[in-house]
């Protein structure tokens, strides 16, 4: 019987949803766990026991990873909707040059992938028209990407699955969004909430999220990684809520800030074809929010 470790590379293993992959994938012994980060937004603080950490940009990964992995987690790209709309040469630099460079390690290495697309590209148009995809920069290099990597799936005949995440929250979630740094709504009402400020909310507030936990979101990648083929692998909550509904859950003063030109609703999808490898959602934002004031008191 072969001792040999299962060789998995993680891209954007420091970063949030990247180091709670990690963290489950060290579980196993025989599994040897690499993370590739440029630290843009991943942080040390993230580390994992028991996995190894290099630094460096994606478009670079075959300098990076001289072992041949058995399957490849990309999660490593820019991942912010408005702030994409100030630096595109950023977003084109780490989202289609980086995606590109790991897409070609792909090919030369035909291990397996996994793709963590965006689920922006399949919301319906606002008002003024425009679909999810075309929202920003960040929006429609991710919706090519997926294009791209059902593409060299095909062309070469590679084993991948796309996974598509909603809303994600949780534990080291990055604070911030409404003060100009990469952070997400939750983690920015949380900071809020227990530093005893207003909550920041974007008009007009009635735009919907289905925010789905950290731990459902991991355990629809790994589902995707063992047993997945293919795209459309939706990983999102049943329940969607209000931005407003999320503040109010909270509790205290709400700020009413500007809305944005990408300010839009998103539905629940369903989740069949992840549901058909064994996925559960086990966890609730309401549950999340009780947890935190709880703590606090």
């Amino acid at each position: 019987m072969s001792n040999k470790k299962k060789v998995i590379v993680v891209t954007g293993g420091a970063g949030f949803i990247g180091s709670h992959l990690i963290e489950e994938l060290v579980r196993d012994p025989k599994n040897q766990v690499i993370s590739l980060d440029n630290y843009f937004t991943g942080s040390k603080k993230n580390h994992i026991k028991g996995a190894l950490y290099r630094r460096g940009h994606t478009k670079d990964i075959a300098r990076y990873i001289t072992e041949k992995p058995d399957i490849i987690y990309h999660l490593g790209e820019y991942s912010r909707v408005a702030a994409s709309l100030d630096e595109p040469a950023l977003v084109w630099d780490l989202n289609i040059n980086g995606t590109s460079g790991v897409l070609e390690f792909w090919r030369k290495t035909k291990c397996k992938l996994v793709y963590a697309g965006s689920s922006t590209k399949f919301n319906a148009p606002g008002e003024n028209g425009v679909s999810g995809r075309d929202l920003a920069p960040y929006t429609w290099a991710k919706a090519t990407n997926t294009e791209l990597v059902k593409n060299y799936g095909q062309w070469y005949g590679l084993k991948y699955a796309t996974v598509y995440f909603y809303n994600v929250y949780g534990p080291r979630e990055r604070a911030g969004q409404f003060t100009g740094a990469y952070g997400t709504m939750i983690g920015t009402f949380k900071e809020a909430y227990l530093k005893n400020k207003p909550l920041p909310v974007r008009r007009p507030g009635t735009q919907t999220r289905a925010f789905t936990h950290v731990a459902d979101t991991v355990a629809g990648i790994i589902l995707a990684g063992q047993k997945g083929q293919g795209d459309n692998y939706g990983i999102c909550a049943k329940e969607t809520h209000s931005i407003l509904e999320v503040a109010e859950m909270f509790g205290g003063k709400i700020i009413m800030l500007a809305q944005t030109k990408t300010s839009r609703s998103s539905e629940a999808i369903d989740s069949a074809k992840i549901k058909k490898l064994g996925w559960k959602q086990k966890h609730t934002l309401k549950q999340y929010i009780e947890e935190i004031k709880k703590s606090a008191k």
